[in-house]
């Protein structure tokens, strides 16, 4: 909400500065004048111009982002560059001076034909071009600054009511403008100097932000000047549609003895639409297997690891299976070991499986943290990076992970949400290769013995749940007032009860994570479970978080997991999941404690099994 008001009232501003006075006084010759013949048409033409003009600056931001590693000092630079231009307003009029030469021409080629008896509707359209040509280079610093934060997490919903704030706050001005005739025009003028004084201020304190940032002397700016604050009102949008359009909301809550993670407050992945809907279910096989849908699309990926792309064309006559997964995800990793199977058993006989990536945090929408993450679980078949959600939507997906079974003419039979039933996936495997006439196929079901993080759950002793650290989704915080969020603050041991967990030292919470400001913080969970996981990733690449985990106080031992040794240490080097406990003894309550002995770890999410 914080940002929604900076946004609105950084559009306000953006009246007194000194390159949109050329085209005020034609705007004021439109006081008086007929709504819908001169007032309409001229903010539809500012609002078009300005949204186009907005529209490059998303892109440019969405750049950033996809330099992946490299973004970081893009997006730095960036902000570099608008600090340097608030601060030098002569250098702002330099740049934008093109532009502004061509609004006021405009303008007056508007008033010259409104005076000559041409259309006052054309004319009023022309000056509306006209101002948001000189409105949006005259924003663009604020609106750079605003739009470079957004842009590294993609872009939403929120993004689209981020600049609607920012286009308001420009309408207001333009509003009170009209109303209010020359004598705001006058104060505006007055007022020159005090703008110039604040866009100063603000350039300094953005090149100050910029170097803190560079030397890492802050680990979340740019999360929280970033649109993840708004995910869940895109939430709540997404849900009101979604229980109009099919009866029932697309996000619930998951139980502890579900074994799939259900996407949810994460609306950048949700669909609206429906190319094929599935089930909330899973259908158990029969002798006949339904036809469910038709392969969506497979178009959208921003790149194809281990093979060309794919097509659903040049499937035609193979049998598919298609998985959805991310890398931290606990149930997809879980999975994985027997899609792998599947995949090196029936690819010889006409199965094609291919992995669809659709992350789930920010960071596992870098590229290469992906291909490193493939290679790690020895993933040879296709995967496709889904970063921008086209193929989770196109088959209007809400789980990790999913498998959904293709046969040869491209129908969608079968289904499975979550992790389980895999000896019934394989026979739909089976059954769909036997129906495009292949033959040779083994009826026998694969033997997959797993280790580590990738060892099936024991579910019976499986009593704590997915419990997410960032504001947006957390729970059972040890203290009933919760988070302090997206600021800074120091936080005191407690005792927990089952399943509720805490922070000591100074952390910063954002909606996605929590980062530790100093060394010597940790976190706390009282949990009930044979395996404890929690996904962690250093704020800077490239720079190693040491760590201590202790149970009861004690070093682990024997009940370390694959990422501790036996005195609980072990190293944060890269963003995944860590399995931090193994426990070799009988499953009982235990309090786990993890102190990080270096600052700049960032915490997203325990999982357990």
């Amino acid at each position: 909400m914080l940002l929604f008001l900076l946004a609105y009232l950084g559009g306000v501003l953006t009246i007194v500065s000194p390159c949109i006075l050329p085209v005020l006084p034609f705007v004021f010759a439109r006081v008086g004048q007929p709504f819908l013949r001169s007032t309409l048409p001229m903010l539809v033409g500012m609002a078009a111009t300005f949204a186009a003009v907005a529209t490059l600056a998303a892109v440019g931001g969405g750049w950033a982002v996809q330099a992946n590693e490299y973004g970081r000092y893009a997006a730095l630079t960036l902000l570099a560059a608008f600090g340097v231009i608030l601060l030098f307003p002569a250098l702002s009029d330099h740049l934008t001076r093109p532009l502004v030469s061509l609004g006021a021409r405009l303008s007056q080629s508007a008033n010259s034909k409104t005076r000559k008896g041409g259309s006052a509707v054309i004319a009023s359209l022309l000056l509306g071009v006209a101002t948001g040509l000189l409105w949006a280079p005259c924003a663009g610093p604020v609106l750079g600054l605003i739009l470079t934060g957004a842009a590294l997490q993609g872009a939403s919903i929120g993004t689209t009511l981020l600049l609607l704030a920012y286009a308001l706050g420009a309408a207001t001005s333009l509003a009170l403008a009209l109303l209010v005739g020359g004598r705001v025009y006058q104060a505006m003028k007055r007022s020159l100097g005090v703008g110039q004084w604040l866009r100063g201020g603000v350039g300094v304190a953005v090149l100050v932000a910029v170097v803190a940032i560079a030397m890492g002397l802050d680990t979340g700016f740019l999360t929280r000047a970033s649109l993840a604050s708004t995910a869940s009102l895109e939430q709540g949008l997404i849900d009101k549609f979604q229980t109009q359009d099919h009866g029932k909301p697309s996000s619930v809550v998951m139980s502890k003895d579900d074994t799939g993670a259900m996407m949810s407050g994460n609306p950048a992945m949700m669909s609206s639409s429906n190319t094929m809907m599935m089930q909330a279910k899973p259908k158990a096989a029969a002798d006949a297997l339904p036809i469910e849908g038709t392969l969506p699309s497979l178009d959208g990926a921003v790149q194809w690891l281990n093979s060309p792309a794919l097509s659903v064309q040049g499937l035609k006559g193979k049998v598919v299976l298609v998985d959805f997964w991310t890398y931290s995800c606990i149930n997809c990793i879980r999975a994985i070991p027997y899609v792998k199977a599947w995949a090196e058993k029936y690819k010889d006989r006409g199965l094609v499986v291919i992995g669809v990536h659709s992350p789930e945090f920010a960071f596992e929408k870098n590229i290469e943290n992906v291909k490193k993450a493939v290679a790690d679980l020895g993933i040879t078949y296709p995967v496709a990076i889904d970063n921008d959600y086209a193929i989770w939507r196109a088959f209007d997906n809400q789980y990790w992970p999913a498998h959904y079974f293709v046969d040869a003419e491209g129908h969608v039979r079968h289904h499975h949400f979550g992790e389980g039933e895999y000896d019934q996936s394989e026979r739909v495997i089976q059954q769909l290769l036997a129906e495009a006439g292949k033959t040779g196929v083994s009826g026998d079901i694969v033997q997959v013995k797993a280790a580590g993080a990738q060892a099936a759950s024991d579910e019976n002793d499986v009593q704590s749940p997915e419990t997410y650290v960032g504001w947006q989704r957390s729970e059972n915080f040890v203290d009933a007032k919760g988070t302090v969020n997206d600021t800074p603050h120091v936080y005191a041991a407690a005792t927990p009860r089952l399943n509720e967990w805490g922070l000591t030292g100074n952390w910063t919470v954002g909606a996605e994570n929590a980062g530790l400001n100093d060394k010597e913080g940790s976190i706390y969970y009282r949990f009930h479970a044979r395996d404890l996981h929690l996904v962690l990733g250093p704020a800077m690449e490239g720079k190693p978080v040491r760590f201590q985990v202790t149970i009861d106080g004690k070093p682990p031992g024997a009940s370390h997991g694959v990422d501790t040794d036996a005195a609980g240490i072990g190293t944060v080097t890269s963003q995944r999941l860590y399995q931090l406990v193994r426990e070799a003894g009988s499953v009982a309550d235990h309090t786990f404690e993890i102190r990080f002995l270096d600052p700049g770890v960032q915490a997203y999410a325990f999982t357990f099994g």
